[in-house]
């Protein structure tokens, strides 16, 4: 389970870092980045935090919440940052990935000392130094933050294109290779600015 042992051996503050969204055919790929500047949270948020793939969607959105709550209350910072779709096909999945961890901790109103990055590669010229830590968000709070509300963030923004786009369920499976999406994309092509046409699925099942 994660806890500050990691945020602990530093003096100033330390941000969180975590991506969502690098494996799926459509959509960005969005990162989190959480300060937390109080580590007096409520238990329920603390005993929850953890890696957002193993937890369910409803207590995703029910920590992500709170963390939101949290943040009205001045205890923690939190900040978003994306790569599109077109991006990930000018840049490669790897660099959009660490294009939208920067900027997310670029968006953070307070600038940490350093970012925990989940993960074993970190971004070259970050705006602050980086410590990257495999399978970060099972170990520190700060990374478990940022996956939860980077992965709560794409999650709707993949079922808001899902009211555009109907035929290829992304609001049940977020952009991944489903066979809704297969089907979708044999159906009805690939959509600009949606899709991932750099990802080899999309280019063999889109329809030309």
């Amino acid at each position: 389970m994660p806890d500050f042992e990691i945020e602990n051996k530093y003096n100033g503050l330390i941000a969180g870092i975590d991506e969502a969204g690098r494996g799926p055919w459509a959509g960005p790929v969005v990162a989190g980045a959480v300060l937390i500047l109080n580590r007096q949270l409520p238990k329920e948020l603390l005993d929850g935090l953890d890696d957002s793939k193993k937890l369910s969607a409803f207590k995703r959105e029910k920590l992500c919440n709170l963390l939101y709550e949290q943040e009205k209350c001045g205890n923690v910072c939190l900040a978003l940052g994306e790569a599109s779709s077109e991006e990930i096909d000018r840049l490669n999945i790897l660099q959009a990935t660490f294009l939208a961890m920067k900027r997310a901790v670029s968006s953070l109103k307070i600038r940490p000392e350093a970012a925990l990055v989940d993960g074993n590669r970190s971004p070259a010229d970050f705006p602050v130094k980086t410590e990257t830590v495999v399978k970060g968000d099972g170990k520190s709070y700060s990374i478990a933050a940022a996956s939860i509300i980077a992965k709560v963030y794409r999650d709707h923004y993949m079922a808001k294109l899902a009211e555009k786009y109907p035929y290829y369920g992304f609001e049940k499976n977020a952009g991944y290779g489903t066979s809704l999406h297969v089907q979708g994309l044999k159906a009805h092509g690939a959509v600009k600015g949606v899709h991932r046409f750099s990802y080899r699925p999309v280019k063999e099942l889109a329809v030309k």
